[in-house]
């Protein structure tokens, strides 16, 4: 986890992966027999739309994987700086 939330810093963006999402990130790789290693690919798979997509958009102070997200069922959420009308999310 900790070189995915890095690559994130670059950007100034916290990686938050709730706790229902580690336990189905896990699951995932028990069920492809892959172990600790596959955990690597799983999460590059989960992120890579959003590690392309970061540095055009302004204004992100966050990224939250949940459960839904590594089941392929949401996108990842967007929080973003808090402005004038405070924190908003996408």
């Amino acid at each position: 986890m900790n070189k995915a939330a890095s690559g994130y810093s670059r950007w100034g963006v916290d990686l938050t992966v709730v706790e229902e999402a580690l336990g189905a990130i896990a699951r995932k790789a028990i069920d492809r027999k892959t172990g600790a290693r596959g955990l690597r690919s799983i999460m590059e798979a989960i992120l890579l739309d959003t590690m392309f997509d970061l540095p055009s958009l302004e204004g992100i102070a966050e990224v939250i994987i949940s459960q839904q997200v590594v089941e392929g069922a949401a996108g990842p959420l967007y929080m973003y700086a808090a402005r004038a009308g405070g924190a908003r999310a996408t």
